[in-house]
């Protein structure tokens, strides 16, 4: 082939790509918060390498997506806002201030509120999820720490680490419903997918606490792992992981039979998670070792680490499996 005519193939090969004939590739991040030294590490989930390592804010916690997905927020606690990224690339979108110590975020079902614990302030504040405007502060024992909501929006549920509480506020009339003792240092709360019971992980304990929310009782504990913290869905709509920090262990929770059914090992004080979309991997901060371990669920394995900053907390990919 004569030269000019490879460089006329070459141009139709590239017309096609950028004008439209073909997608080009590109390549999927998977955001990590380092809250010990304010940063963002963007990791390329083909080659489970850090790519970026960008300052943020001070101490970004938690993360989630908006409800349609536009963005990725990251909740910077001390800095007191609120940061706004491409959920695919990671990169910087817009900054929002005066979110005063927004710890944990979440949005109700509904779309209608977006709630933030404040855990160096003792409140929960709600906000308007459209404008984000606060709507009211709820006084809470010392260190709020995690929140759901009930499927229905009638309910937020919070988890108060320094009074060994759960507390439920009423989100048609903005009261607090109830405030129950469940064991010591609760952490992770999430709705069963029958919206019948929560699930506290014990971070002070050994355990899992179930919570008929209704009765405003715990109905049963199960034992999972020193230290349990975190909960995410295994994306079958039955069973949750429940990272157990000090045992370093992740166990498998089924919410309709409240039985473990499998633990593996996570090293370096597993914290939040990420499953991806084909559930063959679980990505897991490991808080104590600077790192995330990928997971190979299938053997248990752990198949992959990444190296970021300190204490890394949130984790967040955008083709995850169904929560």
């Amino acid at each position: 082939m004569s030269a000019s005519w490879f460089r006329v193939l070459s141009l139709l090969a590239a017309c096609l790509v950028y004008c439209g004939g073909v997608t080009p590739v590109r390549a999927e991040v998977a955001v990590v918060l380092n809250s010990g030294e304010g940063t963002v590490s963007l990791v390329d989930k083909a080659t489970y390498a850090e790519v970026s390592r960008t300052f943020v804010g001070r101490e970004p916690h938690h993360l989630m997506s908006l409800p349609d997905n536009s963005a990725l927020i990251v909740a910077n606690s001390v800095s007191n806002d609120l940061v706004f990224l491409d959920p695919l690339t990671g990169k910087f979108k817009s900054r929002l201030s005066n979110i005063s110590d927004p710890y944990q975020i979440g949005f109700s079902p509904d779309r209608k509120w977006f709630a933030a614990t404040s855990l160096r302030l003792d409140r929960v504040d709600l906000y308007e999820a459209g404008t984000f405007r606060l709507v009211k502060r709820f006084a809470t024992p010392t260190t709020p720490s995690h929140l759901a909501f009930d499927h229905k929006s009638s309910t937020l549920f919070v988890t108060l680490q320094g009074s060994d509480e759960l507390t439920a506020i009423d989100l048609a009339t903005l009261t607090v419903r109830w405030k129950i003792p469940v064991g010591k240092t609760p952490a992770g709360v999430v709705v069963t997918p029958d919206d019948q019971h929560l699930l506290v992980g014990i971070m002070g304990e050994n355990r899992v606490a179930v919570v008929d929310w209704r009765q405003a009782k715990v109905v049963q504990s199960v034992i999972t792992g020193a230290g349990a913290h975190n909960l995410v869905p295994t994306g079958d709509g039955v069973r949750f992981f429940v990272s157990n920090r000090v045992s370093n262990t992740v166990s498998v929770l089924n919410a309709q039979t409240l039985k473990v059914e499998d633990s593996f090992s996570v090293p370096g004080g597993p914290d939040c998670m990420e499953l991806s979309a084909d559930r063959r991997e679980l990505w897991v901060t490991s808080r104590w070792l600077r790192q995330v371990s990928v997971i190979d669920l299938p053997t248990h394995r752990l198949v992959h680490v990444v190296r970021v900053g300190r204490s890394p907390h949130g984790i967040f990919f955008a083709s995850h499996a169904p929560r």
